[in-house]
């Protein structure tokens, strides 16, 4: 049987809508046939650059929200009819941008009741991006204390948020929240004020009023707080935000940014940390499957809240004028969402 699926056959060429055959699950995977898929700025980056991706042609989209169809030899906590979520590869054949994909079941969630395919589709990869950078052991991330036992492991302490409209930033500020820090405070526009501060900033320093450089942000810090700044996440990705982000952390303190690290040391006691926000290869695996087994649970209670959204018309061709929207710096604030089964 066959599928649609938009495709980039070659290194730098352009999306195509093709069909191509539906897979079948290997031992322990699940064949999932995807109801919705987010899109991300690494989605148009790897067709205008011909980055990450070596093997083609070749499906994108790692933000998924479906429905089990089949599953694999060995596969027990699913069956067909599962709703569930996931972050797909987003180097491979099998993304989202098809209308059925398989994954590994071990890294793949069930959708709770009170969220539905476009908002599940908002979660997997900004949450994992954030979850990995702050809370993954120190060989891969920050290091802090996983808060899924619901504790407050940092009661008294602040975070700051680079980018919190941002999608890994608006995740970013649910898990400090869920971690117990007292102080959240982002950066961002004062029109994303109300929705920051339900997800748990405290504070929001809008980017209007303060340049992005390390002495303004630490001003307006400073007004706010007096309290040492020991862990930033920056979800702006642009140097000068990795550099501001940097030089208000003190002594000791850790920058978890998306972006390869580019800021100008100036103290050997600061930590930058290059996060690879993917549960996919071998490294993070083991933290991944950690992820998905709490995801679930923290999401059926309220703790992580999907990303606002727009669905998108057309199915899997509403994708590419979605992705150009998204380059020319026209969305903010919100989930782009495709349906590929309405294609």
């Amino acid at each position: 049987m066959s599928q649609k699926a938009l495709l980039i056959e070659s290194k730098g060429g352009p999306f195509v809508l093709k069909d191509r055959a539906i897979p079948t699950p290997g031992a322990g995977d699940l064949l999932v046939k995807v109801h919705a898929v987010g899109l991300n700025p690494v989605d148009w980056k790897i067709q205008a650059y011909g980055i990450f991706v070596d093997e083609y042609p070749a499906v994108l989209g790692s933000d998924i929200a479906g429905e089990v169809e089949a599953v694999g030899e060995g596969v027990e906590k699913f069956k067909k009819g599962d709703r569930v979520f996931l972050q797909g590869p987003y180097r491979g054949r099998w993304g989202g941008f098809q209308q059925y994909m398989v994954q590994p079941a071990e890294i793949v969630a069930k959708i709770p009741s009170n969220i539905s395919y476009s908002e599940a589709a908002t979660i997997p990869v900004a949450w994992v991006c954030a979850a990995i950078g702050l809370f993954a052991p120190k060989e891969i991330g920050a290091g802090l204390e996983p808060p899924f036992d619901r504790k407050a492991h940092y009661k008294g302490q602040t975070a700051l948020v680079v980018g919190g409209s941002a999608s890994v930033g608006q995740y970013a500020i649910q898990l400090f929240k869920l971690a117990g820090f007292s102080e959240i405070i982002t950066y961002a526009a004062r029109k994303h004020t109300a929705h920051l501060t339900s997800l748990g900033a405290t504070h929001v320093v809008d980017r209007a009023e303060t340049p992005l450089t390390g002495s303004a942000l630490r001003s307006a810090i400073q007004k706010i707080t007096s309290a040492d700044i020991k862990i930033v996440l920056d979800a702006v990705c642009s140097e000068e935000a990795q550099q501001a982000s940097y030089e208000v952390l003190v002594p000791g303190g850790t920058l978890v940014t998306l972006l390869n690290p580019t800021v100008k040391e100036t103290s050997t006691d600061k930590r930058v940390l290059h996060v690879l926000g993917t549960v996919v290869p071998p490294e993070n695996r083991a933290f991944g499957k950690v992820l998905f087994e709490n995801l679930e649970g923290l999401v059926a209670d309220g703790l992580i809240v999907a990303n606002r959204f727009e669905d998108l018309p057309g199915g899997l061709g509403g994708i590419v004028n979605g992705l150009e929207r998204m380059k020319r710096n026209e969305v903010s604030g919100i989930k782009l969402v495709a349906h590929p089964l309405e294609t």
